[in-house]
């Protein structure tokens, strides 16, 4: 997926994968399925690229009404990335990419 944002250029070809989350136990035609990965580019900056069902935050307006599923590219701030880590990975991968944290 590669998306122009505010002059930017994000493309998940060229950008790290740094972790990756699907919604559990909801399988992809559920209205609820999401999927994301957070990336990281060659100049350091995060971004999210996902996509969802229905029901989800990447859903777009339908013909005639209602909503389908949708994808999209979502810029991220350090701190929205380490949240975003925070809950979708282990302490482990998280502190390899974001440093130590204090106990």
């Amino acid at each position: 997926m590669k998306k122009i944002i505010n002059g930017k250029k994000y493309d998940t070809e060229t950008a790290n994968l740094i972790a990756s989350y699907t919604a559990g136990g909801v399988c992809r035609r559920d209205y609820r399925y999401i999927h994301e990965g957070l990336y990281r580019k060659q100049t350091g900056e995060f971004f999210l690229a996902g996509e969802g069902a229905a029901g989800t935050e990447y859903a777009q307006p339908a013909e005639g009404g209602g909503y389908h599923g949708g994808e999209a590219i979502k810029p991220l701030s350090l701190a929205e990335a380490e949240t975003w880590a925070e809950a979708h990975m282990d302490a482990d991968a998280y502190e390899a990419i974001f440093g130590a944290v204090a106990e």
